[in-house]
């Protein structure tokens, strides 16, 4: 990692919404990292739309990381490498659960390096009790009233029920 000042990491999804596994992987970088910054995808290219609003994912993840004092929480709707020379980031850091996130982030990283090379793409794998996890069927389970209050955080539970009431 270059550089004699703080080693810099960003952590970038659509946190849509974010979940404890997201939140167990921003828990495990911010240990590793002097400074996180999570980016949150304003409108996601692989997404339609997003049942949450930039800000309010954004706030969500404050709330779920409140206790992590290195971490912090933006928004952001331009290059993710741009993103990440923004906050002189040494690193991008993504969570993996299963071979189809891997060949996602295969396809990403070669793209990444292409346009700044400087930058290194770093892979977390979730841990067992997460490996399942995904905001899609977080959604899908609170759409038809499954109890999603083991899998999110607190308040992003009781908004799933809010917004997603048939």
């Amino acid at each position: 990692m270059a550089g004699k000042g703080p080693r810099i990491a960003v952590c970038p999804g659509s946190y849509d919404p974010v979940t404890n596994g997201h939140v167990d992987i921003i828990t495990r970088v911010a240990r590793i990292f002097d400074k996180v910054v999570v980016g949150v995808v304003d409108q996601p290219v692989r997404k339609e739309k997003t049942l949450f609003s930039g800000e309010e994912r954004r706030e969500f993840i404050r709330e779920a990381i409140a206790d992590l004092g290195n971490v912090e929480v933006e928004v952001f709707s331009n290059l993710l490498v741009e993103f990440a020379r923004q906050h002189d980031a040494a690193a991008i850091v993504k969570g993996l659960r299963a071979i189809s996130d891997f060949e996602y982030e295969f396809e990403m990283n070669q793209l990444n390096r292409k346009l700044a090379p400087e930058l290194e793409s770093v892979y977390v794998f979730a841990s067992p009790n997460y490996s399942f996890l995904s905001s899609t069927g977080v959604k899908e389970m609170a759409t038809f009233g499954g109890d999603v209050s083991d899998l999110v955080p607190g308040p992003v539970a009781g908004a799933l029920i809010e917004r997603l009431k048939r």
